[in-house]
């Protein structure tokens, strides 16, 4: 039987910082890349030694169509895999196995494009974001996006309940038809994300908002930590049918929360169907 092949060495901070240092000296070098902006971690002060290596490279818009990304991009370091992913990104792998994804746009498009990123992306420091930017428009387009505004409650709260109620019944529906691999599928790729939503914005802890499984552990209390683990499931149908309750339940208890402190609408009636229709005998 082969031994199993250890997990890679992560690289060490100091390594990223170096790279991305490098990934600023040779745009400046280029004088078809008029701004380099970071997205991601980077960006909200959270980069590490598993971090990728994200950026929008802005191209003069005389040489965008002729610009080989992946050309470009391998002045870097030497890359394992480089593709267009299914969003349409060059997406790489360094050979220290360090990832990356590059977006490749037009100047003045590119950098107009970012003032409809407002509530999607947020630059808490905007001028660590922003490697190059020989224009001055990529910089300003950046601090715009700089004060993060937390979700309103009281809509938000509506939203996520109507959603988990939604795709919840949806989550029945396929367990009772035998589909377990979609079922399962659909309570931790759809429902789950939606479920952390709502405690986030209960909790107060919304800074990592648009990923809501983001240091969970440190974001909220351990409680609730604890009720998400109980949501999940391996693929068996006794395990999903138990998971899949109790992650209603739980729905349940942050929707009603959410009613007690915002007033918002509650379909008790629907919620007691979709309960009988995730029981065995449902």
């Amino acid at each position: 039987m082969p031994h199993a092949r250890p997990a890679p060495t992560p690289l060490p901070a100091d390594a990223l910082n170096r790279r991305i240092e490098l990934l600023r000296a040779t745009a400046e070098a280029d004088p078809r890349v008029e701004g380099v902006l970071l997205y991601g971690s980077w960006t909200l002060g959270e980069a590490d030694a598993h971090s990728d290596l994200d950026a929008y490279l802005f191209v003069r818009e005389e040489d965008v169509d002729a610009f080989d990304g992946r050309e470009f991009v391998e002045r870097l370091a030497p890359l394992k895999l480089a593709y267009t992913n299914m969003y349409g990104i060059l997406a790489v792998v360094f050979d220290d196995l360090m990832r990356g994804e590059f977006h490749v746009e037009p100047t003045g498009p590119g950098i107009r494009e970012i003032a409809t990123w407002r509530d999607q992306v947020h630059f808490p420091r905007p001028d660590a974001a922003v490697l190059l930017d020989r224009t001055g428009g990529l910089t300003a387009a950046a601090r715009e996006l700089a004060a993060f505004r937390p979700p309103e409650p009281v809509a938000t709260a509506q939203q996520l309940t109507d959603e988990l109620a939604n795709w919840t019944l949806m989550l029945a529906h396929v367990q009772a038809r035998g589909e377990h691999a979609r079922a399962h599928n659909l309570l931790h790729a759809v429902i789950a994300p939606l479920q952390l939503k709502l405690c986030r914005l209960l909790r107060g802890s919304t800074a990592h908002w648009l990923t809501p499984s983001r240091a969970l552990e440190a974001d909220l209390p351990g409680a609730d930590v604890g009720r998400y683990a109980t949501t999940t499931g391996s693929l068996t149908p006794e395990a999903l049918r138990t998971a899949a309750a109790n992650s209603w339940h739980w729905s349940r208890e942050l929707a009603a929360e959410a009613a007690d402190r915002w007033g918002t609408r509650l379909p008790l009636g629907l919620h007691e169907e979709i309960a009988e229709a995730l029981s065995p005998t449902g």
